[in-house]
């Protein structure tokens, strides 16, 4: 997949299959989207196109707002599309001049002038422009006027529930992560650097890679304790990961810690992934630490179950 972070960089591709939006999540309904226009490129005997926007339209259009978190790193989302079997990424910067561009203007300056489209196609709920004034009518209305064609893919469900970025994040914010990530398509996941943590884990018998994530925007997942894999070195490991405040034994800040099963390798400076199975219970105190490595104890037997 070739990457373009500037429109104007842009080579014209024969009969382009393009499609808009922020695609928080790379969800089953993006995929549906993804697949779509591969098919319609398939008829073509075209390339497709994705157009989407960093950084992200919210974080530009509500600087205040202190609780914006997304699903997925922008270098995550990126990973997902190519996996998805795209063949040109074009970010585009949002800022607060961009995001006072009509709809009308910027299919017309942008998506018509710099991509030539043969077909855009887009989901059933997206909307773009100022305001968020553009959907499908203008769309239509403009491929009539300007010869691409236009197509929309319907929502898409999954036990009944619409598949949405704003209801998977509702899910991980309750910590339902089985449940997200079947609309997901696959595991939530979390990226980040090990750090040096207290080093109570290897005492009790459990020792824990701490990690730090890079990215503030970054959505972590409820308080709680959960069976994970891991993925370190192109390898995936099994394991139990607890976000929260470790209360039995210092009430600190929030952090993401994970016991990797049989695993021995120094970690320290090293970047992991935890994937997120299912969560096991809730964070409590324990009255010392010998009744809190009991529990691990018991938490190893029940990940080992799940995964």
């Amino acid at each position: 997949m070739k990457i373009y972070n500037c429109i104007a960089d842009f080579k014209p591709v024969n009969n382009p299959v393009v499609t808009i939006g922020t695609f928080d999540g790379a969800h089953l309904g993006h995929r549906a989207i993804f697949k779509k226009m591969r098919e319609e490129a398939q008829k073509f005997g075209g390339e497709t196109v994705v157009i989407t926007f960093y950084p992200h339209p919210r974080v530009v259009l509500e600087p205040e707002n202190t609780e914006l978190r997304f699903i997925k790193t922008q270098e995550r989302k990126i990973q997902e599309i190519e996996q998805a079997g795209i063949d040109h990424l074009i970010v585009v910067e949002f800022t607060k001049s961009f995001a006072g561009t009509s709809s009308e203007d910027f299919i017309r300056n942008l998506v018509l002038e710099k991509i030539k489209p043969k077909a855009l196609i887009i989901g059933y709920d997206h909307h773009f422009g100022k305001d968020r004034s553009g959907g499908i009518q203008l769309l239509e209305k403009m491929g009539e006027e300007f010869g691409f064609d236009v197509d929309m893919v319907e929502e898409q469900t999954i036990n009944g529930i619409t598949v949405s970025s704003t209801k998977i994040r509702n899910l991980l914010k309750e910590g339902k992560v089985k449940e997200a990530n079947l609309l997901l398509g696959h595991e939530y996941s979390i990226t980040g650097t090990v750090v040096k943590g207290k080093s109570i884990g290897k005492v009790l018998g459990f020792p824990t890679a701490n990690i730090e994530v890079a990215d503030r925007y970054k959505l972590i997942a409820a308080v709680g304790v959960y069976a994970c894999r891991v993925f370190f070195n192109d390898v995936v490991y099994k394991g139990m990961s607890n976000i929260g405040f470790r209360p039995t034994v210092d009430h600190g800040d929030l952090t993401i810690e994970v016991n990797i099963f049989d695993f021995n390798q120094n970690l320290y400076g090293q970047e992991i992934t935890i994937l997120f199975v299912d969560r096991m219970r809730d964070e409590k105190k324990f009255e010392n630490l010998e009744a809190l490595r009991n529990q691990l104890v018991n938490d190893k037997k029940m990940a080992l179950l799940l995964l």
